[in-house]
């Protein structure tokens, strides 16, 4: 990021405009409750009582924040998958390069890389009532070792956006404040996508449907489906 600071405001307008053009709307259908029941069965039987006690926690998450307002909902979400899942590779977790985790599976494992963190929170959220037109899994590169490095990195984070129009806001594992996208300056957005439709860059709306062109995702959504999550 440059130093200067007229080039640092005008750097961070740019980074603003491109997470801005990722708000374009498309339609979000509601999603089912939860059959926690069968999640509770299945954590049980794969997982065990910490399997168990995990999926109870988010339960009682989910039920307590159901009357909050929005912010309050955000703050909860992502605040509860920061505290109970310890980041790792996928590697180490799930013996894959690259596995995207269920909720269910991120609690059951008590940790998960980037994507598991992003996913989990975008199923509360929905889950909770927000739409799908306000809710992106974003794709970044995301800069490390300080303001003057070259080095990024892939990474994936949530955001939220209160309108269409709305500068987003970033759910991110890596710092657990939840802050607007020009104040998160290190981070780079790529894609996005959610249940609804596929965005590039700052481009408009994609009418594709982001299952066929993300397997992983498809992947994702038919085994939330099978576990109870509609």
């Amino acid at each position: 990021m440059p130093r200067h600071p007229d080039l640092r405001r005008r750097a961070l307008a740019a980074c603003r405009r491109c997470w801005v053009g990722l708000a374009v709307v498309a339609a979000g259908l509601a999603l089912a409750a939860p059959d926690f029941d069968r999640l509770l069965s299945l954590a049980q039987s794969r997982y065990g009582s910490s399997g168990v006690n995990a999926v109870q926690a988010w339960q009682r998450m989910l039920a307590d924040t159901a009357d909050a307002d929005e912010a309050e909902q955000l703050r909860r979400v992502n605040e509860f998958f920061n505290r109970r899942l310890r980041f790792d590779d996928d590697l180490p977790i799930w013996g894959e390069a690259d596995y995207w985790a269920t909720p269910l599976e991120s609690l059951g494992r008590g940790a998960g890389d980037c994507e598991d963190f992003a996913i989990a929170k975008y199923v509360s959220l929905r889950q909770l009532g927000i739409s799908a037109e306000r809710l992106r899994l974003i794709y970044v590169r995301a800069q490390i070792g300080g303001p003057t490095s070259r080095i990024s990195q892939a990474h994936m984070v949530l955001g939220y956006y209160a309108s269409a129009e709305a500068e987003p806001l970033i759910l991110d594992n890596l710092i657990g404040e939840i802050r607007p996208a020009s104040r998160r300056a290190d981070l780079f957005p790529v894609f996005s996508f959610n249940s609804a439709g596929l965005w590039v860059g700052g481009a408009a709306a994609s009418s594709a449907d982001p299952t066929a062109r993300l397997s992983r995702w498809r992947d994702v959504l038919e085994r939330m489906r099978n576990e109870g999550l509609q």
